[in-house]
């Protein structure tokens, strides 16, 4: 217990002071915030990182002339609970939101409800997916921080069904990307006129299966049909039934990959708004993924694994910030960071206190915007809930389940229905088995990846990511004692966050 201790002390030292928020609320120097995040978007699916097909030229761009974080991560392998972590700050095990379905619990403090301490105008785009966009709900965008949202529960394809503000869901009619853009271009354009710092949390739902695509997009890849022939064909949903299908790789490509472009001009959209608008020099862009390529695109990676995996190609994600008035010159950067980190550091420079009352797992990265930081000064821990059980039978529900059922229809079905339903659960108290599941330590250039065999003994691999970024020699017999030193503090963690799951962070 007092290594758990200790870890919480050291995420508090290492967050820096901050200025008041009424200090903040007088400087005109805090920037507008906007963060981009595509859906299931690979790590190694960017035309800045030589993918032989994907065109992403506006990305390129800013991969060329902003900051580029070539060893970012979305904090789990799966979206909900990496998109928690964006919002809190926190590792998703902490506040219950441990697989994709599973919301946020009301009592979290987030990114949103921070930044309105200091005048930001909060808006949220997009996919939601930590609890029900309609109205009533404790866990949408407003409960959690945000001033006005045109979001949908999931995910969604051309012409989305998004609720306005809770409302019931409506077709907005159009390529998603670009529709997802043209409200945040709206909001913008709201704070501008009240003068206003804004935060924008723009989710978009490419590239997301099942894909589709505008013809003009598709005509772009017509030549991989005829490449990929003989490839195994994919399994994924239906446009047409919701349901699974076997599909060849080469069709199922094209339509990826054309979403992929349409998000990249969307983005582009975007930028060249901010320019016209004359907030491109203070206007902070960070865009990033939610997990690795799922296995219906996985073609072309140098990394090991896939979504859902705890290797590099499940977890690694593309990570991109552009601000023009701070990063002057480009640069690309190795450090570890994980989207844990985007709390703190974006509170950092909104002048905003974080929470005292609650461990934090991300750090204030902005010395990184300046060159200042060559690596993560603490460890970046992961790790997959592996005790399902508990939440089966009489398990409690944190929250009221009709709060929890979703409204804005999508394509994939799920126990035979279009919309998703969320849960989240009490975990009154820690039992050995809740553990288990895949589980990993980063530090530095060493990762620790720990699996459960059938058997019930964990099976453990040492990686050195500066000499093996594909993860292919394990150096457990060749370094015990990192090994050990390792597990030892991963388990640790584990047991912060378990302590956290049971709700101890809420107080009374």
């Amino acid at each position: 217990m007092k290594n758990v201790v200790l870890s919480l002390v050291l995420t508090i030292v290492l967050t820096p002071n901050l200025p008041t928020a009424a200090a903040a609320e007088e400087d005109d120097t805090r920037p507008n915030i906007i963060l981009l995040m595509g859906d299931d978007h690979g790590w190694e699916e960017t035309g800045y990182y030589d993918h032989p097909h994907v065109k992403t030229p506006v990305l390129d761009e800013m991969a060329a002339t902003g900051l580029r974080l070539d060893r970012f991560y979305a904090a789990h392998p799966s979206c909900s609970p990496t998109r928690g972590s964006v919002l809190t700050g926190r590792h998703p095990n902490r506040y219950g939101t441990l697989f994709p379905g599973y919301s946020l619990r009301p009592e979290e403090r987030t990114i949103g409800h921070l930044l309105g301490k200091v005048g930001y105008l909060r808006g949220h785009f997009g996919k939601w997916r930590v609890g029900t966009v309609k109205a009533g709900s404790p866990t949408n965008p407003a409960a959690l921080g945000f001033d006005e949202w045109v979001s949908h529960d999931n995910f969604f394809e051309l012409n989305p069904p998004l609720s306005r503000n809770g409302g019931p869901p409506r077709i907005h009619q159009g390529e998603s990307s670009a529709v997802v853009i043209d409200e945040t271009m709206r909001f913008i354009e709201k704070a501008k006129a009240e003068n206003k710092p804004f935060l924008a949390v723009v989710w978009f739902g490419s590239p997301h299966e099942p894909y589709s695509g505008l013809p003009d997009d598709l005509a772009l890849y017509d030549d991989l049909p005829k490449k990929y022939t003989d490839r195994e064909p994919v399994r994924l949903t239906s446009n047409e039934t919701g349901l699974r299908v076997s599909r060849p790789l080469g069709e199922v490509l094209r339509e990826r990959y054309a979403e992929i472009t349409a998000m990249d001009r969307a983005i582009g959209t975007l930028r060249n708004f901010l320019e016209r608008e004359g907030l491109r020099d203070n206007t902070l862009v960070w865009y990033c993924g939610d997990n690795g390529t799922p296995p219906s695109g996985v073609l072309a990676s140098p990394l090991r694994g896939r979504k859902g995996q705890m290797y590099e190609g499940g977890a690694r994600v593309p990570g991109l910030i552009e601000w023009p008035a701070r990063i002057t010159k480009p640069r690309s950067n190795e450090t570890n960071a994980v989207t844990s980190d985007m709390l703190p550091t974006l509170c950092k420079l909104a002048g905003v206190a974080l929470p005292d009352d609650r461990p934090l797992d991300g750090i204030d990265l902005s010395p990184l915007l300046d060159g200042n930081l060559q690596d993560h000064p603490v460890p970046i821990f992961f790790s997959s809930f592996g005790n399902r059980q508990r939440f089966k039978g009489d398990a409690k529900p944190w929250i009221d389940p009709k709060l929890q059922q979703g409204t804005t229809p999508l394509v994939k079905l799920m126990g035979g229905i279009p919309t998703r339903n969320f849960r989240n659960y009490h975990h009154p108290n820690i039992v050995e088995a809740d553990y288990r599941g895949a589980r990993v330590m980063l530090e530095n250039r060493y990762k620790l990846v720990v699996h459960d065999t059938k058997d019930g003994a964990p099976a453990v691999e040492l990686f050195d990511l500066s000499a093996d970024p594909a993860e292919q020699t394990n150096l457990t017999e060749r370094e015990p004692a990192i090994v050990k030193s390792m597990k030892e503090k991963l388990r640790d963690w584990q047991l912060s966050v378990l302590i956290s799951l049971t709700g101890e962070d809420y107080g009374e």
